[in-house]
C-alpha cells in the first residue's frame, strides 16, 4: 500500500498507460492536489485521491490512465 508520505512535491504524476497527468503540488491528507501551474492540467487545481495511486518512484503512478484520471478529478475552486 502507499503511504501519503511517499508522494513529494513537484512529482510528476502518470497514468498507468504513462501518459502525463500533472504535478504534486502537495498532499492534503487523502488527496493530492496537482500543480496548477502545469499545461496537463489546463491552469488549475485539481484533487485526485492517494487511492488512486499504484506505486511511487521517480513518478507517482496512478492504476487510472490518464484519460480516466482526467475524467474523474475534481476542480479545486
Amino acid at each position: 500500500m502507499v503511504s501519503a508520505s511517499m508522494i513529494k512535491e513537484h512529482l510528476e504524476v502518470v497514468g498507468s498507460d504513462g501518459g502525463h497527468v500533472g504535478r504534486v503540488d502537495h498532499v492534503m491528507g487523502d488527496q493530492i492536489e496537482l500543480a496548477k501551474m502545469d499545461l496537463g492540467s489546463g491552469l488549475k487545481h485539481h484533487m485526485i485521491p492517494v487511492s488512486w495511486v499504484d506505486h511511487v518512484d521517480e513518478h507517482v503512478h496512478l492504476n487510472l490512465t490518464k484519460d480516466e484520471a482526467k475524467a474523474r478529478w475534481v476542480v479545486k475552486h
